[in-house]
């Protein structure tokens, strides 16, 4: 499982660093990170059964996914700015639904049912464990503190002062 797990991590962050080269024309060292963690989520379903050879596309797969899960959230203003959405659940349900592949006990309906029992769960459990935070405290910031930064308003310094652009400069 050793093998495996470093395997699909290795392959998904070559196979994410090779697509996001050919998309954006340089190597994003977000997106290699991102496809290692997606290599690392698509083999955790199941890291014994695959050989390492398996494992390891199964990783690359998982980062090509995780690549285009990003932008694609991104163009629809999806607000996930470290692209978790991407990595656990886009890629999260990759590796769900291919552990049938490489584990002949394993069935599609069951993975994904068991998919869908997670989604609905942690949906459930989510949103009303939100509510409660909104109704109680709130869960969003002031307009000045999201203008200023939150760094300032909850620690009272800057997080990262050497980046000082204005709002909606990019930086």
């Amino acid at each position: 499982m050793f093998l495996n797990t470093n395997a699909a991590a290795a392959g998904g962050l070559i196979a994410a660093l090779i697509v996001a080269r050919i998309m954006f024309g340089k190597a994003d060292l977000t997106m290699a990170l991102n496809g290692a963690l997606a290599g690392l989520v698509a083999i955790t379903a199941e890291p014994a059964d695959p050989t390492p050879l398996a494992a390891t596309i199964i990783g690359a797969v998982g980062g090509i996914i995780v690549v285009f899960s990003i932008v694609v959230l991104d163009k629809l203003k999806i607000d996930d700015p470290v692209g978790a959405i991407s990595v656990h659940g886009t890629v999260g349900l990759f590796g769900v639904m291919v552990v049938p592949v490489t584990d002949g006990d394993a069935s599609y309906l069951g993975q994904l049912g068991g998919a869908a029992t997670i989604f609905f769960w942690v949906f459930i459990t989510s949103f009303i464990t939100w509510f409660i935070i909104k109704m109680i405290m709130g869960i969003r910031v002031s307009e000045e503190e999201e203008y200023e930064g939150v760094d300032i308003g909850e620690c009272g310094l800057e997080a990262y002062p050497e980046f000082t652009g204005t709002k909606g400069s990019g930086i």
